[in-house]
């Protein structure tokens, strides 16, 4: 009996699309949102996620040709190689800009998936103070968070974008996540501090 192999999720579409251009529309349908979600939360800036968006399909849309399938598992590859060329497009528009644009955070809280959490004050209140955590951490970290808990990629794809090993990725997400947990423990305490003595009490 003949093993069963496992393709990449994506190689058909893929050459379907290097066969005819038109055929890459399937796999910007696929992708775009997760694309767009991750440039609104590096920039902040709805009009310039979409410019960098578009910038990063048609990069991958002129350089298919070159594309390699990375892995033999069920996973894309071609997603991990999107996101490769989303990371870079971003570094490159910094360094022409100069400067990390300056938004405020409910940009952020429009993500798709977040509606659902923001039905309450205090449940709005947590998730900003996570947001403003996760944006303290240094470009790596916060992107190994968005990568993985937005974008919804695991440790040996999102390991492959940042260019570091599996298990380097993993200690990666650990650590950043236990900065967020710190960073925001310490402002519920700072919240706390500020409570009248009264209101302090009556919480406890």
């Amino acid at each position: 009996m003949a093993a069963l192999v496992n393709l990449d999720a994506d190689r058909s579409a893929v050459e379907a699309a290097r066969r005819d251009p038109r055929a890459f529309e399937a796999l910007y349908r696929k992708y775009v949102a997760q694309v767009y979600n991750f440039a609104l939360y590096e920039l902040r800036d709805p009009h310039a996620a979409e410019d960098l968006t578009a910038q990063v399909f048609l990069r991958a849309l002129s350089g298919l040709r070159h594309f390699r399938e990375q892995t033999t598992g069920p996973d894309s590859s071609f997603r991990v190689w999107l996101f490769q060329i989303a990371r870079n497009t971003l570094s490159n528009e910094r360094r022409r800009n100069r400067r990390h644009p300056e938004t405020p955070l409910d940009a952020a809280l429009e993500l798709p998936g977040t509606h659902d959490v923001s039905g309450t004050a205090a449940e709005r209140d947590e998730l900003r103070a996570a947001l403003a955590a996760i944006d303290r951490l240094p470009a790596d970290r916060r992107r190994a968070l968005v990568l993985r808990f937005v974008n919804e990629l695991d440790a040996r794809e999102i390991g492959l974008v940042l260019g570091r090993s599996e298990g380097a990725t993993r200690v990666l997400i650990h650590r950043s996540l236990q900065a967020v947990a710190r960073s925001m423990g310490r402002s519920r305490d700072a919240k706390e501090d500020e409570l009248p003595a009264e209101r302090r009490r009556a919480a406890n």
